[in-house]
């Protein structure tokens, strides 16, 4: 299983999760991150340190962002690789 960024990081862009993840799994978009669900290990440390509340495991993500399963697979293979804290899109 696998975490999914959802609907919430859309124009927001908080990258507190990104400075925890210790495989480096997030990659970014124009609008919002993604979570690679080949990388991701379960560690469950960028859940608490996403401000905007738009991460979950994957058996969790609620019914009307369940698109975003697939949208993160498809689009982290897409975007570059984001390591380091930015400043969020929602304060740019």
């Amino acid at each position: 299983m696998t975490h999914v960024v959802c609907k919430p990081c859309v124009d927001c862009k908080y990258t507190d999760c990104v400075v925890v993840c210790p495989v480096e799994c997030f990659y970014e978009g124009e609008r919002m991150l993604y979570i690679h669900p080949d990388e991701c290990i379960d560690c469950e440390a960028c859940v608490p340190e996403c401000p905007v509340e738009a991460i979950f495991l994957a058996d969790n993500v609620p019914e009307e962002w369940q698109e975003y399963i697939q949208i993160n697979a498809d689009m982290a293979p897409q975007c570059p690789k984001i390591t380091e804290k930015k400043t969020p899109l929602c304060e740019q």
